[in-house]
């Protein structure tokens, strides 16, 4: 039977995705001008979109989290989730896709913006999310759709179907034929375009486009590839059926075109999602949610609001949710819904209750978590996905300017790592240093700017020290005596050593080769806790290790030896060994592994090797074709701004994993300014 025209049951979830700058704040706008949910399109250059409402996108006139927007089309309700382009805010797409019935790219026939685009479609590919491609900016295009096409299907694992070809008159886009449809239309400004017959002369390109996309769902229904052997034109109804079976099956990807800052091609994209786009049964299937059970929802974006407290952005995946529904989440904690809001950009509005397939944001579910499903009742549901943020990329040091703050700070963080699991606080007690880590400049500034402007805790931002460390080259031996008289009883402890350097990785090594008895068995402990204490910070100002200290001869005294008096000689006794035992400076290497398109490798290994890097090798990355994978070993002092500039020699698409690998032996220039830097600390 044909479902060409059938209505939707039950709101659908529709991500907006794609590069940075391609239009998807844009696009939205005008499907809520064009569904009448607003009376005119905004702009982001001039801060007037729904979308991108808080101070920081406004600022950088960006996406920097989720813009949520419900509307209503030809009696179907649609929500759209509009997903920042920067890679640096990738993760926040990674957690409303698998929640979503299917995801409109956003792009542009650019070739230098393929890159960007392959890592948007790849996400989409491995969350397994029926996807239509649309070509914004159409009315700016400088080469032919077919050719564009070409440029594009390098990004795409799937291919791309052709849906649409532009009408060109004078060079410019002025209108599209429709090949599903076999009809033309003519764009109009801020407006549906205008229904007109297919230009003669348009014919015969309509003709070669539509057979090469019927050939294309030939590939997946043996029927349509009889009918089209035997040049029989296929009924509508069935092309139509195809594609929408060939896209939520993901065998295809239609490819539309458009200019939605012009709202054109807008009504003709929200038709293509009504008949294709997938419903909440088949987004169920996927998730192996069970249609059958109590209320089930998943949170895909955690917000805290300056006034609202908490909310808990969610889709309904299974039955109703109501205010006041008790609930309990995937890890087990209990919750109750203290409010239902529908979400249109920044504003909000309270519901009673949510019916299912809606996307809405529940009140004050302190105990539930971004990526959690939670579930009405006592039950503890498995979580309908797992996204696992991925590794921070760059650090700072956040510092308030009054330690009485710190308690502050540490909660704004932590609200700010519940919103953007993506970054990572810690507070390093060797160093005295709280760092927060992301994924790239604007990630932290922008975290930064929210810890002022919606906590407000302002704080300076600064460089990580290295966690250097120095060990010794050769042996050296000394001897602590400590005496001191008091009155009643005094102080004495008396410890011969031998240090000598371990091999690279074994830590600090005590020994006793004490004979007669010299140094009583009570007191030797306490000379290696003596020892232990001192290496905490060696001649350099650093921690000693790989060195081992043993204990030699000595001498007590009956009434003034004690623990601490022995202690107290193994610290002078090795603060006299050290410094002839010739330390040197311990750095921190990183195993680096770089991915990057082909076309960067020479600029990324340059970028290396100019960090003091060793490159190890180069390889293709898997599963990707045109990107490679450069390994190489980074010292850790050089590896702070490496994002900044890989990322400017790869049109944003570079990246990078980096783990501990060796300490290994610094010298020179960099080895005096670690030094220098440890003294100007401890004065």
């Amino acid at each position: 039977m044909a479902t060409h025209g059938r209505l939707a049951a039950g709101p659908r979830c529709i991500a907006i995705v794609g590069p940075f700058q391609s239009g998807k704040t844009t696009l939205l706008e005008s499907i809520l001008e064009r569904t009448g949910a607003i009376p005119r399109a905004g702009r982001v250059a001039d801060g007037s979109s729904v979308g991108d409402a808080g101070a920081e996108a406004r600022a950088h006139a960006m996406s920097v989290e989720p813009n949520v927007a419900t509307v209503s089309f030809l009696g179907d309700t649609f929500t759209f989730v509009d997903c920042p382009g920067s890679v640096e805010f990738a993760h926040d797409m990674r957690t409303v896709l698998p929640a979503c019935d299917a995801a409109v790219v956003v792009c542009e026939a650019d070739e230098r913006k393929v890159p960007a685009l392959e890592l948007v479609l790849r996400e989409l590919e491995e969350a397994d999310i029926p996807r239509i491609l649309f070509i914004n900016k159409i009315d700016a295009a400088t080469r032919r759709v077919r050719e564009s096409l070409e440029i594009l299907q390098r990004a795409s694992r799937a291919p791309l179907l052709l849906r649409q070809i532009p009408i060109w008159r004078d060079g410019i886009a002025v209108g599209f034929i429709d090949l599903a449809l076999e009809r033309a239309f003519i764009y109009r400004e801020h407006a549906p375009s205008e229904v007109v017959s297919i230009p003669d002369g348009e014919l015969p390109r309509e003709r070669e486009a539509r057979f090469a996309m019927l050939e294309r769902l030939a590939d997946y229904d043996d029927a349509l590839m009889e009918d089209l052997i035997s040049e029989i034109e296929p009924p509508r109804d069935r092309v139509f059926d195809d594609l929408a079976r060939e896209v939520r099956e993901r065998h295809v990807v239609p490819v539309l075109i458009g200019a939605a800052e012009r709202g054109n091609g807008v009504t003709r994209l929200l038709k293509a999602l009504r008949h294709e786009a997938p419903r909440l049964p088949e987004t169920r299937d996927r998730l192996g949610v069970p249609a059958e059970g109590p209320p089930l929802a998943h949170v895909l974006k955690t917000l805290h609001t300056t006034h609202g407290g908490k909310l808990s952005v969610s889709r309904v995946l299974r039955g109703r949710l109501k205010e006041g529904d008790g609930v309990v989440g995937s890890r087990g904690a209990e919750a109750r819904v203290a409010g239902l809001l529908n979400l249109r950009g920044a504003a909000t509005t309270r519901i009673p209750e949510a019916e299912e397939g809606a996307l809405v944001a529940v009140a004050r579910m302190d105990t539930i978590e971004t990526g959690e499903s939670f579930g009405v009742g006592k039950a503890r549901p498995l979580s309908a996905a797992t996204v696992v943020p991925p590794d921070p990329v760059q650090t700072v040091t956040v510092a308030v300017k009054d330690r009485k703050d710190e308690v502050r700070l540490t909660a704004a963080i932590a609200r700010i790592v519940e919103e953007d699991p993506s970054y990572r606080f810690e507070h390093d007690g060797e160093l005295g240093e709280m760092r927060l880590s992301g994924q790239g400049e604007m990630h932290l500034r922008v975290a930064v700017e929210r810890l002022w402007s919606r906590f407000g805790v302002p704080v300076a931002i600064g460089k990580p020290r290295v966690r250097y460390r120095e060990t010794i080259k050769a042996a050296a031996s000394a001897r602590g005596r400590h005496k001191k008289q008091t009155g009643g009883h005094g102080q004495f402890g008396d410890v011969a050593i031998e240090v000598r350097p371990l091999a690279r990785g074994e830590g600090f090594a005590f020994e006793d080769r004490i004979t007669g008895g010299v140094v009583p068995r009570q007191y030797i402990p306490s000379v290696e806790a003596g020892a232990r204490d001192f290496v905490r910070k060696g001649p350099l100002g650093f921690p000693v290790v790989d060195l081992a200290v043993t204990l030699t001869d000595g001498s007590y005294h009956t009434v003034d030896s004690s623990d601490a008096a022995f202690q107290a000689a193994a610290r002078l006794a090795l603060s006299e060994a050290l410094p002839k035992a010739k330390p040197t400076l311990l750095e921190p290497i990183l195993s680096v592994e770089i991915a990057v398109p082909s076309d960067a490798l020479s600029r990324a290994s340059g970028l290396v090797t100019a960090r003091r890097g060793q490159i190890l090798g180069y390889d293709g990355r898997p599963g990707w074709t045109g990107w490679e994978v450069l390994s190489a070993l980074v010292p850790e002092a050089e590896i702070g701004d490496l994002i900044v500039e890989l990322r400017s020699a790869t049109a944003g698409v570079g990246t990078f994993r980096a783990r501990f690998d060796h300490m290994a032996e610094v010298t020179g220039r960099t080895a005096d300014m670690a030094i220098a830097g440890a003294k100007a600390t401890a004065g």
